[in-house]
């Protein structure tokens, strides 16, 4: 029979106790990450979701659940270029993805969008992107131009010889 010291059963207590905390310090960074890179500031935090505001982008919000997803959203059908600049900084933080790449996926996905009247989707280096342009009925359905990115699975961070 097995028998566990009460030191060995407090720190199994204490470990499982602070999963959330390291969660919330995850998200705290991450949040922290995409206000230095794109200069929005943070408009509040709920559990792992935190909205931001952002000069080019009616919406912006980070949900810190696995993975990890950004949400920029506009209230017009054709957002300034400064909505795709901030798009691609926000890929940068989210992913380490190349800001001009990204910004230049989510210009794509977003005229594609126009163009067939449906959500778009693509990826570039570690960034997954949808783009969707038009009338909605969520909770966006003010937003006329919503882009969602994510970090794309299953993709090592370290780069490979060869």
């Amino acid at each position: 029979m097995l028998r566990l010291s009460a030191l060995t059963v407090l720190v199994g207590v204490f470990s499982l106790g602070s999963a959330p905390a390291r969660a919330a310090d995850a998200c705290d960074t991450l949040a922290a990450t995409v206000i230095r890179a794109t200069g929005a500031s943070l408009a509040g935090r709920t559990g792992p979701v935190a909205v931001f505001r952002a000069q080019d982008a009616e919406r912006m919000s980070l949900d810190c659940r696995a993975p990890a997803r950004l949400t920029v959203a506009s209230l017009d059908r054709e957002p300034p270029p400064g909505y795709f600049i901030l798009i691609g900084r926000a890929a940068r933080a989210l992913a380490g993805a190349d800001a001009a790449s990204a910004e230049v996926l989510a210009l794509n996905l977003h005229q594609a969008s126009l163009l067939a009247q449906a959500p778009r989707r693509g990826g570039i280096g570690p960034i997954l992107m949808l783009c969707e342009t038009g009338p909605r009925t969520d909770g966006l359905r003010d937003d006329l131009t919503v882009c969602r990115m994510a970090h794309r699975p299953g993709l090592s961070r370290i780069r490979r010889a060869g």
